[in-house]
């Protein structure tokens, strides 16, 4: 999800901890826009696993790295990008890949020519717009053998919990990665109304 520290979330830590604990989600991964802060904040003071990530906009397209302690600048190569994650014993995630809404992503001949460089394929995004962009993402992970997951990919605290990953308790990156391999996904989509509403609100932030 995304917290009110990312340029497109809108979530305070007050109301994660609030959604959270009527949903009794107990682990969650906060992935803000070129930005840690958030995470870290909610990592010291919300009572559940707390995995700081980052949606970080390299040259060519999103990837999220999980599991990190440092920000990881925006602008740089996938390569560079992957490198600093896995300098700090991160996870790299590969986030919504054939959501041909969104301006900033890579191209198939990318995506298969770095799929070794994926530890995570999203395989369903509960935002994404067309099923054919979570079918596809699914068929790539498949071919790939790379392990998957679904997202609910939340602005507003009401999305967090709209799908998830039901799997084994974990306090590392690799009981993480662990753990998927036995994981079930719940993928459920979400609403067009509230897609709108959340546009809406960037636009008055005057972001498009």
């Amino acid at each position: 999800m995304h917290t009110a520290y990312s340029y497109d979330g809108f979530s305070t830590p007050k109301q994660i901890e609030r959604v959270c604990q009527r949903r009794g989600i107990t682990a969650l991964a906060i992935t803000d826009h070129d930005c840690i802060e958030g995470a870290l904040v909610c990592q010291k003071t919300l009572p559940l696993t707390v995995v700081v990530g980052e949606e970080v906009t390299t040259r060519s397209g999103h990837l999220i790295g999980l599991f990190l302690t440092n920000l990881i600048p925006p602008g740089l190569s996938i390569g560079e990008t992957v490198l600093r994650i896995r300098e700090q014993g991160g996870i790299v995630y590969l986030p919504h890949p054939f959501d041909r809404i969104r301006s900033a992503r890579f191209t198939e001949g990318e995506l298969h020519a770095l799929a070794a460089q994926f530890d995570i394929v999203e395989v369903f995004n509960a935002r994404n717009l067309f099923e054919e962009s979570n079918s596809r993402a699914l068929a790539f992970a498949r071919s790939t053998d790379r392990l998957r997951v679904a997202a609910s990919d939340a602005h507003v605290a009401g999305e967090v919990g709209r799908s998830w990953v039901e799997l084994a308790p974990f306090s590392t990156p690799g009981e993480f990665l662990t753990s998927l391999h036995a994981a079930r996904l719940r993928c459920r989509r979400t609403s067009l109304t509230v897609r709108a509403l959340t546009k809406l609100r960037k636009r008055l932030r005057g972001i498009r």
